[in-house]
């Protein structure tokens, strides 16, 4: 089995930052690629960053400039560096990961992050 653990989620200010982890574990041989979703209430999921293990990067609009993605790939650990947060960035964060050879992708349990005064 494969999981994904996230961490780092919590109550921020406006303007405030926040680093999510995300660590994958179990049954690994390659992963290709690492990212993060999130989700907020009545909404679909929505691809925030992602990375891949050659270190190509891609981010949703609405965060470039002030979210960061890197990876660890001896670590299988991918983090979101989130900085000038906002408060239409609250979200339930989820984690997630593509394996080599394999179709369907991993998922987190997910991670809540509030943007709030």
């Amino acid at each position: 089995q494969v999981q994904l653990v996230e961490s780092g989620g919590g109550l921020v200010q406006p303007g405030g930052s926040l680093r999510l982890s995300c660590a994958a574990s179990g049954s690994i041989f390659s992963i290709n690629a690492m990212g993060w979703y999130r989700q907020a209430p009545g909404k679909q999921r929505e691809l925030v960053a992602r990375i891949t293990t050659g270190g190509s990067t891609n981010y949703a609009d609405s965060v470039k400039g002030r979210f960061t993605i890197s990876g660890d790939n001896a670590k299988n650990t991918v983090h979101l560096q989130m900085n000038s947060l906002k408060p239409e960035d609250t979200a339930v964060y989820y984690c997630n990961a593509q394996l080599a050879g394999i179709w369907r992708p991993y998922w987190g349990q997910g991670t809540q992050v509030t943007v709030s005064s």
